[in-house]
């Protein structure tokens, strides 16, 4: 009976494209027991029932210290890429479960107040642990090592890939694909730690789609956030990006997704029109001068790094001296398995825990920690 209702579950391949990705082709770094799920369907339930997706809800997208209920968190962002990368999917005859399970997770690892904190834990990172960080990885990481108490959730490699190479913050004309093995994606992983730059290329057009739908999902988006906080009005978009994409998110997200469509049907790639391309990298300029650069002033940020540097010794010491009565043990470390404690150094344990921390328990933290 159970292989009867799996294979209605997956009925829906017989229809797709040639260059979409099956659940037969599905692997994973353990051994699990099977149920009626498709492999991609299961990892969207252990993505949306993890911790680390609740926390979304009290995440940064943007701007942090507003009174505005209408600006976007990072929870809203996911929504957005997960909906507009599986239109897209649909569309091309892709899997929507493997494109969904990749971008419901891929922001996981986004730390408090956003990239301005991602690049302050990344200095931190940099001077205690010797190892880049980001989000993308830490997204991964998340996944793989910390959730489950610290024993994964034994996620895809397709997803876990899709997630390492979403890298939403580099715009290009044609997203292409290659084959991997499950060494292959592990040694991009741990490559990522010791790269800077880490150049990736994904293993599924599906993971393709969605690092492109990262874009639109937050480039409209923004803009209207933007506006609607005055900081940049509508006549401050360049005419070209008026002319070709529009000026709301509605007419963006339309417009961008049905390029990709017309460009990418019945292709092995996913591909932008040259005018629309030139357009959105325009629109992606003025928002980086106009609003991701000045969406922190000076002071804020020099107030953030502080504030990081303070929860970061303090929770070195905190470990030192092993004060098993603060945070880091209480919600943190008792709750690891033993195998995640004897295999990471105590930085990268302050790194897991402040990555994993939403805007509100970071502040409630650190106004805690600075007494000590």
């Amino acid at each position: 009976m159970n292989k009867e209702i799996k294979d209605n579950m997956l009925k829906y391949e017989t229809n797709l494209s040639k260059y979409a990705t099956l659940d037969k082709d599905a692997i994973r770094l353990d051994a699990f027991k099977d149920d009626i799920r498709g492999n991609y369907f299961r990892d969207i339930d252990r993505i949306i029932h993890s911790l680390s997706y609740t926390r979304y809800s009290d995440k940064t997208q943007v701007y942090t210290n507003n009174n505005n209920d209408h600006i976007s968190k990072r929870i809203i962002h996911v929504q957005l890429v997960s909906k507009i990368a599986r239109t897209i999917g649909r569309a091309l005859n892709l899997n929507e479960d493997l494109i969904e399970a990749i971008g419901l997770g891929h922001d996981l690892g986004h730390v408090p107040f956003g990239h301005v904190g991602e690049n302050i834990l990344n200095k931190l990172s940099l001077k205690y642990d010797n190892t880049y960080f980001s989000h993308n990885v830490e997204s991964v990481r998340t996944l793989m090592t910390l959730e489950n108490n610290g024993k994964g959730k034994n996620i895809t490699i397709q997803v876990l890939d899709g997630i390492l190479c979403h890298n939403g913050e580099r715009l290009l004309d044609t997203y292409t694909y290659k084959e991997k093995s499950k060494d292959d994606f592990l040694n991009d992983y741990n490559n990522c730690y010791k790269d800077k730059h880490c150049n990736l290329t994904p293993m599924t057009l599906e993971a393709c789609v969605v690092r492109i739908s990262d874009i639109i999902g937050y480039i409209g988006r923004d803009l209207c956030d933007a506006i609607e906080l005055n900081k940049v009005s509508v006549e401050d978009i360049p005419n070209n990006v008026k002319n070709i994409l529009g000026t709301d998110n509605k007419d963006i997200v339309n417009t961008l997704i049905m390029d990709i469509i017309n460009n990418s049907y019945n292709k092995n790639y996913i591909k932008l029109s040259n005018e629309v391309y030139n357009a959105l990298n325009d629109l992606i300029k003025f928002n980086y001068e106009n609003i991701y650069n000045l969406a922190n002033s000076k002071d804020e940020i020099k107030e953030y790094e502080f504030m990081f540097n303070v929860v970061f010794d303090k929770c070195i010491y905190i470990l030192d001296n092993k004060l098993t009565n603060y945070n880091i043990y209480k919600n943190f470390l008792n709750n690891m398995d033993e195998f995640y404690i004897k295999n990471n150094n105590k930085y990268r344990i302050i790194i897991d825990y402040i990555a994993g921390m939403t805007d509100r328990y970071f502040i409630e933290e650190f106004n805690v920690l600075k007494k000590i």
